[in-house]
């Protein structure tokens, strides 16, 4: 198969759609459009479930042997276009007409329930000056910030701090988890909860087709 200038970037030859790829174990899993090597926990897990419908995996936990793609929209339509996913399983897959929207759905509500978690473990804060307080002391390990809120505010807010940030959601969805009529910053305590917060983000950003992190 030839690259074309249009997808350069998921262009994929026939010998490597054929190969097979290796057990899985360790922290990297390859992906079945892309062929690239990338850590699991970035990645979508899909499986193959038993009435042969393809079944996303958000969690990693399902038995079953993993298929995984690179987490952006453009690979999951092409993946159902190019039929990696019966291909890889050897065996005839059924796929859900709607499968990108329950990736973002399910991604999504992930999101909304780690930041719940954070809020009522005390590992995070909303409003202007109570997040900025934590980026001033170090508490901070990632800014999330409403999708909605003003540019202007946001990189206000900011300021210079090399911080990680990410967006999620609309500011009445952030105030909603902090009993707030509207929240447009977040401040997220460094740790693993951050961590996960910064994946899950990550990882929706990517199938929406939006770019939601950076410094």
């Amino acid at each position: 198969m030839r690259r074309t200038a249009t997808q350069p970037d998921l262009a994929i030859s026939e010998e490597a759609e054929s190969s097979e790829d290796p057990p899985e174990t360790g922290p990297l899993r390859r992906c079945l459009v892309t062929r690239e090597r990338l850590a699991r926990e970035s990645m979508l897990r899909f499986v193959v479930g038993p009435d042969a419908e393809l079944v996303f995996d958000a969690p990693a936990t399902l038995p079953g042997r993993g298929l995984w793609l690179s987490a952006d929209g453009k690979v999951v339509e092409q993946g159902i276009k190019r039929g990696v996913f019966a291909r890889a399983a050897k065996t005839l897959v059924r796929i859900p007409p709607d499968l990108r929207s329950r990736i973002e759905r399910t991604l999504g509500q992930r999101l909304t329930d780690l930041l719940g978690l954070a809020r009522r473990s005390g590992n995070a804060v909303s409003g202007f000056e109570k997040a900025r307080e934590w980026i001033v002391s170090g508490k901070a390990g990632l800014i999330v910030q409403a999708a909605d809120g003003s540019p202007e505010e946001r990189a206000r807010f900011i300021g210079g701090s090399k911080i990680p940030v990410v967006t999620a959601s609309s500011a009445a969805a952030l105030g909603k988890l902090f009993g707030r009529d509207h929240a447009v910053h977040v401040a997220i305590a460094s740790g693993k909860l951050a961590r996960m917060i910064e994946v899950e983000a990550a990882r929706l950003a990517g199938v929406a087709g939006s770019a939601t992190s950076g410094q």
